[in-house]
């Protein structure tokens, strides 16, 4: 619960009171490895702050490829933003990667704390833009580069990472076979 609020004050400030309020919000969760948190589909109803474990965010290409759109690891909030605001079905699954503890802020605790807390929105717009902004240059800077560079930017972004989640899902994330994954390994060793 800590880092969680430790996250949230690096965007606005708040008294110990909201703090309390927040926390009284937040319900705690937990997954199982390789169980879905969310399916396409099905419009999502809250929003969380991972704790523990790594989930990853996929879809079906129209070929019926799954394809690994991107990682969220500890100390992270998890929305489908677009669908959540707009309340239509998601196209999007999120799998957990790794046994996965998280918090939960159901759509009426954000609303309910939205209209206690002045700063409320402010703080959750500053955290959803950074988000935002944070996927932006992951894609771009994917665009750009080749297959060895895109691994090695991995790693170097998320070292914590690469050694925790299946390597087919970080050859679907990167753009490639599995078999490109493992020769790049390979020549970099």
């Amino acid at each position: 619960m800590e880092a969680f609020i430790n996250y949230i004050l690096q965007f606005g400030n708040l008294n110990s009171q909201q703090i309390d309020l927040i926390k009284s919000k937040a319900v705690v969760r937990e997954i199982k490895k390789d169980e879905y948190y969310h399916e396409a589909g099905k419009v999502p109803r809250e929003v969380i702050f991972l704790t523990e474990g790594i989930m990853r965010v996929c879809y079906y290409n129209n070929k019926g490829d799954e394809i690994t759109k991107y990682f969220i690891e500890e100390n992270n909030f998890l929305a489908d933003v677009n669908s959540y605001n707009q309340e239509i079905p998601s196209t999007e699954y999120i799998q957990a990667i790794t046994p996965c503890t998280y918090l939960v802020l159901s759509k009426t605790a954000m609303k309910d704390l939205s209209m206690t807390i002045i700063e409320w929105d402010t703080i959750v717009s500053k955290i959803t833009a950074k988000g935002l902004a944070e996927k932006v240059n992951k894609i771009s800077m994917m665009m750009a580069e080749d297959a060895t560079e895109r691994y090695l930017s991995f790693l170097e972004k998320f070292p914590n990472v690469a050694n925790r989640i299946p390597l087919s899902y970080l050859a679907s994330y990167l753009g490639i076979t599995q078999s490109s994954l493992s020769r790049i390994r390979k020549n970099i060793r």
